[in-house]
């Protein structure tokens, strides 16, 4: 399971946020780190199986205060263009609620050797 997990970090100077960045890059199951907020100072984490509060005990240590700001469930492009699919298709019945269904075709058989032309048979 994937997670995006929101640290907000006290960050001072570029080789801070260098450091915080690259502490949290080496922990296990980390897949990318990002810096985010208005101040830089939020740092999101997307891993799976990473744990957010060894982390943020990690980030006290070694750089300074670090609190967790959220811990969310990060979904696959799979299970998103699944999801997409479903909504076109429950949209898609919703425009045409009472649409009437389509006749059944009836194919006729006319021989045109006959002497008769009106005569044909349902097949």
């Amino acid at each position: 399971m994937k997670q995006k997990i929101v640290i907000r970090v006290q960050i001072n100077c570029d080789k801070c946020r260098s450091k915080a960045m690259q502490l949290v890059a080496e922990a296990d199951g980390v897949d990318s780190v990002a810096i985010e907020g208005e101040n830089k100072d939020q740092l999101v984490v997307v891993g799976d199986g990473v744990d957010p509060a060894n982390v943020t005990i990690l980030l006290r240590k070694k750089v300074g205060r670090a609190t967790i700001v959220k811990v969310e469930e990060v979904k696959d492009d799979a299970e998103k263009k699944s999801e997409t699919t479903v909504q076109k298709i429950e949209t898609m019945v919703q425009w045409y609620p009472n649409y009437p269904p389509c006749p059944q075709a009836v194919w006729y058989d006319c021989e045109s050797s006959s002497s008769n032309p009106n005569a044909c048979s349902i097949m």
